[in-house]
């Protein structure tokens, strides 16, 4: 399983941008990938959820390091 910084490298290398980590940890909730707990997170509810625009170059990436099936895309 890749690390936050692995996907944060991939996405920035093939799309340009830079993601939060708590983006990527949004996207991995919502299709059941295990995360750990977060020691600065406060409540059950994120304060940053993943953007819309920036949730499909997630995905990619998930993809790319064979952590999502290609029909969940």
């Amino acid at each position: 399983m890749a690390t936050y910084k692995e996907i944060q490298k991939w996405i920035k290398d093939e799309f340009g941008f830079t993601v939060k980590t708590c983006w990527i940890a949004d996207v991995k909730e919502k299709y059941d990938i295990p995360i750990k707990s977060a020691h600065n997170r406060k409540g059950i509810n994120r304060l940053y959820p993943c953007p819309a625009d920036k949730e499909k170059a997630i995905k990619k990436a998930l993809k790319h390091f064979n952590m999502l099936q290609k029909e969940e895309l």
